[in-house]
């Protein structure tokens, strides 16, 4: 492993351990050379999957980038970031359990949707306004009439 601070190739492994989820392991690494300290962490991996993204190009599934895009979407929410990574790694063990190497974007945004939808309807209105591509509020009124079942008031 290399050091991201001075980038000497080798680092030595201080300590192991689970992660709190137990998806991953957490190792604690130190720099030789610049006596550094940092955080890594291991996950399995069952098969590399391939994302076929709307104009069909295809690009390698990137767990850190599904990360990202859900914590946009609960940006300033009461959603605590081991939530986000639990959906995260829920949507990743599904999709390598599938028997697919090949998964559409159109899935992974729909179990994205689904598992937001449980999590918090804010932050599910807001990933569905990017991944449906809202244009004008009319969009958000009908979608929140159809999908989230609230009572005008």
């Amino acid at each position: 492993m290399r050091c991201p601070f001075c980038g000497h190739d080798e680092t030595q492994v201080k300590d192991s351990r689970p992660s709190d989820d137990n998806n991953s392991i957490r190792r604690r690494r130190q720099c030789p050379a610049c006596a550094a300290r940092f955080t890594t962490f291991e996950r399995v991996q069952l098969r590399d999957l391939m994302v076929i993204k709307k104009d069909e190009s295809r690009v390698t599934f990137d767990r850190e980038k599904l990360v990202r895009s859900i914590g946009i979407s609960c940006r300033k929410r009461p959603v605590e970031v081991q939530q986000i990574d639990l959906i995260a790694n829920s949507i990743q063990k599904r999709l390598e359990s599938s028997g697919e190497t090949e998964i559409p974007s159109k899935l992974i945004g729909e179990l994205v949707m689904d598992a937001l939808k449980e999590l918090d309807r804010v932050a599910y209105l807001r990933f569905a306004s990017v991944y449906r591509d809202f244009q004008e509020t009319d969009d958000f009124r009908k979608f929140i009439d159809k999908n989230l079942n609230l009572k005008s008031e």
